[in-house]
């Protein structure tokens, strides 16, 4: 078995629970997530994606090297990814796109009369969306159809939301009796664009793994993986109206839920345990760093941990003080050849990766 399909299998084990053979530790190299910033977000340009070809395949080329190069546990990917206006765009908000950094959706609405004018748009009539079926399809024609691919930016329904309308004025609407049904109908819409444009893009292109942050690869079997955010800018009880039956509903229709989330949210850990099938949880340390985690999502029935941009004495620790059966994904980011191995060899010391049983007589 070479590198990448014993790399597939151990990932695939950590994910769906498997017996234990180590924690995973994945590398990505230095510069491998900045083609939108470099090379511009492809889904707001009028360039023709071809111009995108040259700068993906070398992307997956550099990860294949580092891969040939540091014996980590990754897998080497094309990422579709883009900036967090995608869907928000979709939905006729502008586009602001500094020259440094990612581009972002600017608010299209700011009262709940304008919220209903809006109309849920057709997937092919978005050409945002489009361009990423269509990036795809070319990164196939180049590479393969075999070739991984990543996923482009996930934001949830009610994060889309709180993009398209000024956010003051949602979250005031969130609480104002006349409004705040507003604000479900709006959040709904994005909902079901979300659900509709992942379906599909599953659907025709059945290599595309759903790691969506940090970015690490998943088995594209599994349910998509989305950030919710906006989670920690509200109480539970409005988290549980407004933004949790649209992730209980993605669960059911997928099969489960990825989640990444960076925002102060702790107190939304417990309502975050409903969602059925939630199998992998990236948590950016916010104000209470990662013993939360621990708090809330540890054991053998947690989901997978896949944490990037830590430091390594954090990364010891969870190691040292997760329950049994609590499972992690490690993703060093950016690094240079060197450094990978330093850390990876580091890491292999917290926790060695096992070979599994022989299966010879």
């Amino acid at each position: 078995m070479d590198r990448v399909a014993a790399n597939r299998a151990f990932l695939s084990n950590i994910y769906r629970g498997g017996p234990f053979r180590g924690h995973g530790f994945s590398v990505s190299p230095v510069q491998a997530g900045l083609q939108t910033i470099e090379a511009g977000d492809y889904t707001t340009s009028r360039r023709p994606l071809r111009e995108w070809v040259p700068v993906l395949a070398e992307n997956y080329r550099r990860r294949v090297r580092l891969l040939e190069e540091v014996p980590h546990d990754g897998v080497p990917y094309v990422p579709l990814m883009t900036g967090t206006q995608l869907y928000a765009a979709a939905f006729g908000c502008q586009v602001h796109c500094p020259p440094d950094n990612n581009p972002f959706a600017l608010p299209r609405v700011s009262t709940a009369a304008e919220a209903d004018r809006l109309a849920e748009p057709d997937l092919w009539r978005c050409p945002g969306l489009c361009r990423v079926f269509e990036l795809a399809r070319l990164m196939q024609d180049e590479l393969g159809k075999d070739v991984p691919l990543g996923p482009p930016d996930v934001q949830s329904g009610f994060d889309t939301a709180c993009l398209i309308w000024e956010k003051a004025g949602l979250l005031t609407a969130m609480l104002t009796d006349g409004e705040r049904d507003a604000v479900h109908r709006l959040a709904a819409k994005c909902a079901s664009l979300l659900r509709r444009f992942l379906g599909e893009l599953r659907r025709e292109f059945p290599a595309l793994h759903p790691g969506h942050c940090p970015g690490t690869w998943a088995p594209p079997e599994l349910a998509p993986w989305l950030s919710n955010d906006e989670c920690g800018a509200m109480s539970p009880a409005l988290f549980e109206e407004f933004a949790l039956p649209e992730l209980l509903e993605l669960s059911r229709h997928f099969g489960g839920l990825g989640m990444h989330c960076c925002a102060d949210a702790e107190h939304q850990f417990e309502l975050f345990k409903r969602i059925p099938g939630f199998y992998a949880f990236n948590r950016v340390p916010a104000r209470h760093g990662v013993a939360p985690i621990l708090e809330h999502f540890s054991g053998p029935h947690a989901p997978v941990h896949v944490l990037a941009w830590l430091s390594d004495d954090d990364t010891a620790w969870l190691i040292r003080t997760a329950p049994p059966g609590t499972r992690f994904i490690f993703e060093l980011t950016g690094a240079e050849t060197d450094a990978a191995k330093a850390w990876i060899e580091k890491m292999r010391r917290l926790s060695p990766r096992l070979d599994p049983p022989s299966t010879t007589p």
